[in-house]
């Protein structure tokens, strides 16, 4: 009798969504990852295969679960938009994240941040981002072969894979699309839009006292 022996099989390996720690520490850190993340959805919207993901984790090695990243913003070209839990790159055609950004917290440390650039440049982030609120400091990086060299004028910088411009300002860090547009919160968004509704409700109105006027002195718009 011959017996046959069931094939050994692995367990699944699991990769968690989450890493346990918080998106942001404070409402500023928030309201920047907010900010740069859904400007860039808005820039990128036309196209299907730009993904845009913030604070997600990304694993760059199949079965390796401790290697990861939850970068606050990050772009990848060449991968359809869509619900993910994680960026497992494996799944993904293997395509590494081009653009990383970081928002620096009061709770980020020089040796985080090290270790996290580290991570980028060893799996192939094209350009790095890391901008400090307090401060007012934005820093730039951009591969050169296999490593990271510093963006050393950064202000007025032009990001190759996105298009959009960094200006450092006395008080603030702008960043414009490449039509000139300003990046815009959403408080400011919907500002912008109801100044629009209004500028539009006053033409219409303007339009419909001209149209009055016209007709009460017998002129046909229609006849002429």
């Amino acid at each position: 009798m011959v017996q046959q022996l069931t094939p050994e099989t692995k367990p699944e390996i699991i990769y968690p969504d989450s890493d346990g720690n918080p998106m942001a520490e404070n409402t500023e850190h928030y309201e920047w990852i907010v900010k740069i993340k859904e400007n860039l959805e808005i820039l990128f919207a036309s196209e299907n295969d730009v993904f845009i993901a913030g604070d997600l984790l990304w694993y760059p090695v199949e079965g390796s679960v401790k290697t990861r990243q939850a970068p606050d913003v990050m772009v990848i070209f060449g991968r359809p938009k869509g619900r993910r839990g994680s960026y497992k790159q494996w799944q993904e055609n293997n395509i590494i994240p081009q653009v990383v950004f970081e928002i620096l917290s009061p709770g980020n440390r020089t040796k985080e941040m090290a270790k996290k650039m580290l991570f980028y440049q060893r799996y192939g982030v094209e350009e790095y981002y890391i901008y400090n609120p307090d401060t007012l400091e934005l820093i730039g990086f951009i591969r050169e072969g296999e490593w990271f060299e510093a963006i050393e004028e950064i202000s007025n910088w032009v990001s190759p894979r996105l298009g959009i411009r960094f200006e450092l300002t006395s008080d603030n860090l702008e960043i414009y699309y490449p039509d000139g547009r300003k990046f815009l919160s959403s408080l400011e968004l919907n500002q912008q839009m109801e100044q629009e509704r209004q500028r539009a409700e006053q033409e219409r109105q303007n339009y419909q006292d001209l149209l009055a006027k016209l007709q009460a002195k017998g002129i046909d718009i229609n006849t002429l």
